[in-house]
């Protein structure tokens, strides 16, 4: 369980979740969370980790560093997001190990799971069925990384727990048109359009496929009320070979109903074109949120509200996204 004197190191604090992960602990009164810039430690240089563990020697670790993209990033750069991920997922979980840090959070994707997996998808899901060809290098990437902390609990008796994610949007959140998730890039999209008194807005797919979000500060709180558990509630609800924990919303919308719902938040009056000959990706990605629930935790933030919130954060920052 976390200790507000413990330390805690939170590996990609300048991401969406690991800048709402830090936040959260800083108003919580945590008074010893380290932190790293890439700059300051490349979390894939196996030697510069184990330094910093060494020195640092964390009581506690949140592994929220990720190469992260949407279905045209994964196409394009495959190989960098298998690489990257494999080696920070091993550099971290295992350098943890080393310097004796006894609990660790490995925070995963939904696209772990087969494309085809009955809905909701429940944690029994996982190496069932083939993955989505167009994330397929992450996904498996991420599924390592669940394999890493249970390995290690099996051999060495640690308390590494891994959660997996629906899809997450807010504040700190990507807003690249190209190489960013669905929610951020349609708020540019929109937003430009906008400004440019566009009369058309362009999105790929049917509009038809179903995705579950979950705001960035929910996904925050889960974290933090999953590493509060004690071992054996969060055993409970586990298996040592079967041990990681939807996070999401528990509901889904069409992406045609998000994209009004955008379209209503950033009050843009054109018109949604829908380019069929792009890909929808996976017909439909719902998570079975109820072993998390058991455990006494759920969202509290709704997608209308959360999208308004971001898109204010986004207004205020637009300036920083002009170049991209």
């Amino acid at each position: 369980m976390l200790d507000k004197h413990k330390k805690i190191y939170v590996a990609g604090h300048r991401g969406m979740v690991g800048s709402a992960i830090v936040n959260q602990l800083n108003e919580a009164g945590y008074q010893n969370v380290v932190v790293r810039t890439h700059a300051e430690l490349n979390l894939t240089d196996q030697a510069a980790v184990r330094d910093f563990m060494q020195q640092e020697k964390p009581d506690h670790v949140i592994l929220a560093a990720a190469k992260v993209g949407g279905i045209h990033a994964n196409n394009v750069y495959p190989a960098e997001f298998i690489y990257q991920n494999l080696m920070v997922e091993a550099n971290v979980v295992h350098q943890a190990w080393a310097a004796g840090c006894q609990q660790l959070l490995f925070l995963g994707s939904s696209c772990i799971y087969p494309k085809l997996a009955a809905q909701p998808m429940q944690e029994s899901a996982l190496l069932t069925g083939v993955l989505e060809t167009t994330n397929e290098p992450y996904a498996l990437a991420k599924i390592a990384g669940i394999k890493l902390c249970e390995s290690y609990n099996r051999q060495y008796g640690t308390d590494y727990r891994s959660v997996m994610p629906t899809n997450l949007y807010g504040q700190n959140d990507n807003f690249h048109l190209e190489n960013s998730h669905v929610i951020p890039a349609m708020i540019r999209k929109f937003h430009d359009a906008k400004t440019s008194l566009s009369p058309t807005v362009t999105l790929w797919g049917t509009g038809k496929a179903m995705r579950e979000f979950l705001h960035v500060d929910d996904m925050a709180a889960a974290c933090l009320h999953i590493m509060d558990l004690s071992i054996e509630r969060y055993q409970s609800c586990t298996e040592p070979m079967l041990s990681h924990l939807n996070v999401g919303a528990g509901e889904d919308v069409t992406i045609r109903e998000l994209a009004e719902t955008i379209q209503q938040v950033v009050n843009y009056q054109g018109e949604i074109i829908w380019d069929t000959g792009k890909p929808d990706g996976s017909p439909r990605k719902l998570m079975d949120v109820g072993k998390l629930k058991s455990l006494g935790w759920k969202p509290k933030i709704a997608l209308a509200e959360g999208l308004a919130s971001t898109y204010r954060w986004f207004f205020a920052h637009q300036g920083e996204f002009k170049a991209q």
